[in-house]
């Protein structure tokens, strides 16, 4: 099972960006990616990439604002968050899916620690 590790997470204010990293142990030849959990919810769907760097799917809610994307020859996968709003605040989670395309509903393998995200009004 492979290991994630996740980092870049932190404290920015409404409009501002960051950029989560997830470094796998090894060689994650499955889709990867992002979902985040609030207090008191449940854990979302953010966005997802398959193994060739296609098929990339998004939430409603951050279309247009994340984009998600994948190094292979250095096993990561990233997020780029930009126009941050307060309801963005949450824990991001890194995810390996089990297959080679991913999106909301898909199996998962692994999972990250999460790196919390907080943006302020």
């Amino acid at each position: 099972q492979v290991q994630l590790v996740e980092s870049g997470g932190g404290l920015v204010q409404a409009g501002g960006s960051l950029r989560l990293s997830c470094a796998a142990s090894g060689r994650t030849l499955s889709a990867m990616g992002w979902f985040r959990q609030a207090p008191g919810k449940e854990r979302e769907f953010v966005a997802s990439i398959g193994w060739n760097d296609v098929n990339t799917y998004y939430a409603d809610s951050v279309k247009g604002r994340f984009t998600i994307s994948r190094d292979n020859a250095k096993n990561m996968v990233n997020l780029q968050m930009n126009s941050l709003k307060p309801e963005d605040t949450a824990v991001y989670f890194c995810a390996a899916y089990k297959f080679l395309t991913g999106g909301p509903d898909r199996p998962i393998g692994s999972w990250g620690q999460g790196t919390q995200v907080t943006v302020s009004s």
